[in-house]
């Protein structure tokens, strides 16, 4: 299933998008995308409706119909650092030898085709294409074998990034990863079971219709299973909790000369299977 959630910002309903790419309300179903709903026995329930007795919304996703960020009532949404090699060379860091995690605040969270507000002050806003993963069953000190079982599914994050408040304002990364609109997620949650190996998807992202990225989940450093099992080491992962799992070369921060984002640009960007996005990134 491709899970959504539709509609004015702050307002959003739940709906699945149906074989013919229309949305359907899913409203009398469930109260949101979130919580119990992404639990497996509510993705059962939800799999078992026939899309064609749900009301149909009218207009066209991302185009015409807003959709919000595809998971709601997010309680934590953490992120993995330097986890493609090639990205770690390109901003002159070691690759790490266990996973960097940090805090995106979950007020960042827009929705996938909202714009990109550019901080007062910013001088190095940056991009970063990655693949989210959505938790479903609550997951405590599970091992890398049973970690996949507590994921509902996956969607699309642009991790932007504030470069100078990540790296030069002291030590901590979280307080340049977490601005209003840093984090968009969608344009669906598409559930586990038609992501057969999370290892093996392309991914890109485009500025102003240039290809900066062009990567693979397949180069991560520590895979999905590896990250779900270390994050659930030092918390609960409850459902709806994000983890966004870290970026492919290509990153504004890494060209030469340095490239970053200044304000009337449009940042498209996708991952195989999970749709796309586009962002208009406002001064």
């Amino acid at each position: 299933m491709k899970l959504l959630r539709y509609g004015p910002a702050g307002s959003e309903k739940p709906g699945l998008l149906d074989a013919e790419g229309r949305v359907r309300d899913l409203s009398g179903r469930v109260a949101d995308i979130a919580n119990d709903a992404l639990l497996p026995e509510g993705l059962a329930r939800l799999a078992a409706l026939d899309p064609a007795s749900l009301p149909l919304v009218e207009g066209t996703p991302q185009d015409g119909l807003r959709l919000g960020p595809c998971v709601g009532e997010v309680r934590k949404f953490i992120a993995i650092g330097l986890n493609y090699a090639d990205h770690a060379a390109e901003s002159g860091m070691p690759v790490p030898s266990e996973p960097v995690v940090f805090n995106k605040w979950t007020s960042c969270i827009v929705g996938p085709d909202d714009d990109i507000r550019i901080p007062h002050g910013s001088t190095k806003t940056d991009w970063e294409v990655e693949l989210g993963v959505v938790i479903g069953k609550p997951a405590a000190g599970v091992t890398r074998e049973t970690a996949l079982d507590h994921v509902a599914g996956y969607c699309v994050v642009n991790d932007v990034s504030e470069r100078e408040w990540q790296l030069e304002r002291t030590a901590t990364w979280d307080k340049g990863k977490g601005f209003d609109t840093f984090g968009p997620i969608g344009p669906w949650l598409v559930t586990a079971d038609e992501v057969p190996d999370p290892q093996a998807l392309s991914m890109w992202l485009e500025v102003d219709g240039k290809r900066y990225q062009d990567g693979s989940t397949r180069t991560m450093v520590f895979g999905v299973a590896e990250l779900v099992a270390y994050c659930s080491t030092f918390m609960t992962l409850m459902p709806g909790d994000v983890i966004t799992t870290g970026t492919p070369p290509g990153v504004g921060m890494g060209q030469n000369p340095k490239v970053f984002l200044k304000g009337g640009e449009v940042m498209r960007l996708g991952i195989e299977g999970l749709g796309t996005q586009t962002q208009r990134v406002v001064a």
